[in-house]
């Protein structure tokens, strides 16, 4: 292995690291905040199901992340240079967002990172948009990343709010028999929130090391090896063993006062929205999926209990991600390009 490339496959591996230290916090902050839960025990179960879900979650996150920005046929120093910026851009903005505590989404960062890369090195004929699909029926290329940005927040609010309703249709009054109940099934929820984060966001570091093992000319053809796998899922969940509190109490506490049976609710319906983009291959972001689904937990119970003054600055911030991303990812290319060439 190369210099480059193994100072390549390390920065994909911080960034695997950062995301899991980011996104920890999305998936114990309402375990902990409802007091169901003792934050070593949370962590525990989350890291375990995190490592488990990009073994067994398949591959297409990282065929959707790794296959359209097309960088086969390009030179090598540019190639490597569009794959390193898309590294820096998601670790800075990671870096950021985590030491103000604010929710962000690495998936917007390291796709529009990636794009940003790419657009000025490469042009937009490099980029698979994926437009034409689209006309066919066909969901494929960036439209897919596009997809998971866009509808799976939106679907995490719909899924939360329905949930929450049909909870307090079936629990219309809460006995201390139900409360047990809610506290015996978090520990499952949140195993499978966590399971599902491992398939979506634990395999977008593969795809990148797919593509800088592309971009090394060490394959003639986008794959992800074992050791890849095995990589990036070790970087991912020892970031997750770490956790962001900051962040905890952002999500956690700050958006409205979090019981059990809102945190199963917001658990059930952000495993299920993360783990059906997972399948159709769409990257989604965990942080937002899981913020969008507590708010439409707390609005199915009482609108006026969600306080969406502080939702409103997550929502800020996630308008700021894709173009900082991307510019940030069009600079890292042009110092990358100089460095490489």
């Amino acid at each position: 292995m190369s210099m480059i490339l193994f100072i390549g496959v390390a920065l994909v591996l911080f960034y695997d690291f950062t995301n899991g230290f980011h996104d920890a916090a999305d998936m114990i902050a309402t375990a902990i905040a409802s007091r169901t839960m003792t934050p070593t025990i949370a962590i525990i179960i989350v890291s375990v199901f995190t490592f488990l879900g990009p073994f067994l979650g398949g591959l297409a996150v990282a065929n959707t992340i790794g296959e359209f920005v097309q960088i086969g046929h390009t030179e090598v120093y540019i190639a490597q240079s569009v794959v390193f910026s898309a590294i820096l851009a998601a670790i800075t903005y990671n870096l950021i967002t985590w030491k103000f505590g604010l929710p962000s989404s690495s998936s917007n960062s390291l796709t529009s990172g990636l794009v940003g890369a790419a657009l000025y090195a490469l042009g937009s004929s490099h980029v698979h948009w994926g437009i034409q699909e689209l006309f066919n029926g066909h969901i494929a290329g960036f439209m897919k990343i596009v997809t998971g940005i866009i509808f799976s927040p939106l679907a995490g609010f719909f899924v939360g709010f329905l949930i929450m309703k049909l909870f307090l249709l079936l629990f219309k009054r809460l006995s201390i028999k139900s409360k047990k109940i809610f506290v015996v099934t978090q520990y499952f929820t949140v195993s499978w929130l966590a399971f599902s984060h491992g398939t979506n966001d634990g395999q977008k570091g593969m795809g990148i090391i797919g593509m800088l093992l592309l971009a090394s000319s060490v394959y003639s053809e986008f794959t992800v090896p074992t050791w890849v796998i095995l990589s990036c899922a070790s970087a991912f969940t020892l970031g997750t063993m770490f956790g962001g509190w900051s962040i905890i109490k952002t999500v956690g506490f700050g958006i409205y006062k979090v019981k059990v049976y809102h945190s199963v609710a917001d658990q059930i319906g952000a495993a299920a929205v993360i783990l059906g983009s997972s399948f159709i291959g769409a990257p989604t972001s965990t942080t937002q999926v899981v913020t969008t689904t507590l708010m439409g937990v707390g609005a199915g119970e009482h609108p006026k209990h969600v306080r969406w003054g502080i939702t409103k600055n997550i929502v800020n911030g996630w308008l700021l991600n894709i173009p900082s991303s991307m510019l940030m990812g069009a600079v890292f290319c042009y110092i990358f390009m100089k460095l490489l060439n």
